[in-house]
C-alpha cells in the first residue's frame, strides 16, 4: 500500500481491519446482544423554524458518495451520469437541488463528490458544464481509497497479473471518514468554518439536503445522526437499526453482519422497525477530535466479503475483501441520534426496475429539482422486469419512447421480452406473461388486472 501511495491514515485503517479479520473477528452481531429500537422521532413531527434551519445550513456542506459505476447494469461510466429525467441524470438534478437550496436560503452550501479511479474522469467532465459549483475554493471531488485483496486461504495480498488492477478493492463506504481524512477535505471544511456535512448516496434522489433536518441536526448538539425509515415486507434484508444491550448505544447491523441463525430475526420487520437510508449527518469537529484520538481509525465493525479475485470468473482464486459500512459509525459516536424520515427520502436505483419507476409519472419532479411522488399516490408501485431489461442497453431499446404510465399501477412484472410503445398505460396489479414474446406492446395499450 505504501508503494502504491495510499496515504498512511487509509493504512492504518486498513492494518486495524486486517488485525481483526486475522484475529478472528467476524465482524457478526448476535441478535441477544442487540435491543429492538421501537420508535424513533419522527421527521413530519419535528418543527424547525426557518431562521434555525437556515443558520444550520449556512455551516453545511454536502457530499455525495458518487464511485459506482452501475456495472450491474451494464454501465462502464459513473451510475450518476445516466439520464433519470429526460435529459438530466442523476448529476445534474444534485447540481440543480444544491442550487435551488442555495438561492431560496441564501447559503454557500458547497457539494463535493466522493469518486473511485473509475469514476473520477467522467464525473469531472461533467461538472465542467457547471462551472458555478464550486465555493470557497473546496474541490469538488475527493478520491476513495484502495486496499489489496487478500487469498481467502492464507490472508496474503493476492497477486493476478492478467489484470493487476483486481489486485484492489475500494474498503466499501465506510472508507468515507479515512477518505476525508487523507485527502485533506475534512480539515479544508473546517478551516472555512464548515460544522456539518450530510453524506448520501450519488443515486439516492430523495436525498436532498433537507433544510428542517440540518436544523435538528443542530439542535441535537450530537457528534452523529442517521436517517433511517420505517421497514416494510420489501425491506427484510436492508442494514437495521438496533440498540446494544451492553451499554445502551445505538448501532447498525447489515445482513453480512447476521450469523445464519438470526436471519429470522433479522428478517424480523416487526421486531426491528427501522432500516437505514444511508443519509447520515456529522459533526466536523468532532470527527476531526475522534479520527485524531485514533490516529486515523473510527474502528468500524468489519464485513467480511468473499469473491473471486476477477469478479467475471467464478474460477479464479478467493478472496477476502475487507470492507466497513459509513452508517456503522452511529456504533462508535457515544451520543449519535437517529430520525424516522418519510419514504420520499429514499429513492435508490439499483436496478433497471428501480429506473423505470423514477423515469414514470408515479413521480414528479418540481422546480426545486426535488422528486416526489404524484399526489394520487401514497407508495411508489412495486416493478420486476425480467432478465431480458437488466442491462441499460436493452432496457433503453425495450422502452424507445419512454416508461409506460404507472400513476395509477400498484405492481407491474414484466416476463419474457417485450418492447413497450408509446402512451402505454398499466393500472393496478399487471403481470405480462411470457407467452408470445418477444413482442411488442402496442401504442396506447391500457393493461389492468
Amino acid at each position: 500500500m505504501v508503494e502504491a501511495g495510499v496515504h498512511p491514515s487509509a493504512i492504518n485503517v486498513f492494518a486495524h481491519s486486517y488485525r481483526a479479520l486475522a484475529g478472528g473477528d467476524t465482524g457478526l452481531f448476535d441478535e441477544r446482544d442487540l435491543e429492538p429500537v421501537p420508535e424513533l422521532t419522527r421527521l413530519d413531527d419535528l418543527t424547525v423554524d426557518d431562521e434555525q434551519a437556515r443558520d444550520a445550513l449556512a455551516v453545511t456542506a454536502v457530499v455525495r458518495l458518487n464511485g459506482g459505476l452501475g456495472t450491474s447494469m451494464g454501465m462502464q461510466q459513473a451510475k450518476s451520469l445516466l439520464p433519470v429525467r429526460n435529459s438530466s441524470t442523476f448529476l445534474d438534478l444534485i447540481v440543480d437541488q444544491v442550487r435551488a437550496l442555495r438561492q431560496q436560503y441564501g447559503v454557500r452550501l458547497p457539494v463535493l463528490f466522493m469518486n473511485s479511479f473509475a469514476t473520477s474522469a467522467d464525473t469531472m467532465a461533467a461538472l465542467a458544464t457547471h462551472p458555478d459549483l464550486a465555493v470557497d475554493g473546496l474541490p469538488l471531488e475527493f478520491r476513495q481509497n484502495s486496499e489489496p485483496k487478500l487469498v481467502a486461504t492464507d490472508l496474503t495480498p493476492v497477486e493476478w497479473p492478467a489484470d493487476p488492477r483486481l489486485q484492489w478493492c475500494p474498503p466499501g463506504h465506510g472508507d468515507l471518514y479515512p477518505a476525508l481524512d487523507a485527502s485533506g477535505v475534512l480539515d479544508a471544511l473546517l478551516a472555512a468554518g464548515y460544522r456539518y456535512l450530510f453524506v448520501s448516496n450519488a443515486d439516492n434522489l430523495g436525498a436532498r439536503p433537507d433544510p428542517r433536518l440540518a436544523g435538528w441536526f443542530a439542535a441535537t448538539g450530537s457528534p452523529f445522526g442517521a436517517e433511517f425509515c420505517r421497514r416494510t415486507e420489501a425491506d427484510r434484508k436492508g442494514g437495521h437499526l438496533a440498540r446494544r444491550r451492553a451499554d445502551g448505544q445505538l448501532v447498525l447491523r447489515e445482513s453480512a453482519q447476521t450469523r445464519p441463525e438470526d436471519q429470522d430475526a433479522f428478517g424480523d420487520i416487526e421486531r426491528h422497525r427501522f432500516f437505514n437510508t444511508n443519509n447520515l449527518w456529522l459533526d466536523l469537529p468532532a470527527l476531526r477530535q475522534r479520527l485524531d484520538e485514533g490516529e486515523g481509525v473510527l474502528g468500524l465493525p468489519i464485513i467480511r466479503n468473499v469473491k473471486t479475485v476477477d469478479p467475471t470468473d467464478a474460477s479464479s482464486p478467493q478472496v477476502i475483501q475487507i470492507e466497513t459500512a459509513m452508517g456503522a459509525a452511529i456504533g462508535v459516536f457515544e451520543g449519535a441520534t437517529a430520525v424516522e424520515v418519510p419514504r420520499s427520502r429514499f429513492l435508490p436505483v439499483k436496478t433497471t426496475s428501480d429506473l423505470l419507476v423514477v423515469r414514470s409519472d408515479a413521480y414528479v419532479l418540481d422546480d426545486d429539482a426535488a422528486l416526489h411522488l404524484d399526489h394520487r399516490r401514497a407508495a411508489a408501485p412495486l416493478v420486476g422486469l425480467s432478465g431480458s431489461y437488466k442491462l441499460v442497453a436493452e432496457f433503453e431499446r425495450r422502452f424507445p419512447v419512454g416508461p409506460p404510465s404507472l400513476v395509477a399501477c400498484d405492481r407491474l412484472t414484466v416476463q419474457g421480452d417485450w418492447t413497450f410503445g408509446a402512451d402505454v398505460r398499466v393500472e393496478g396489479t399487471v403481470t405480462v406473461s411470457e407467452d408470445g414474446s418477444p413482442g411488442r406492446i402496442d401504442d396506447g395499450t391500457v393493461l389492468r388486472g
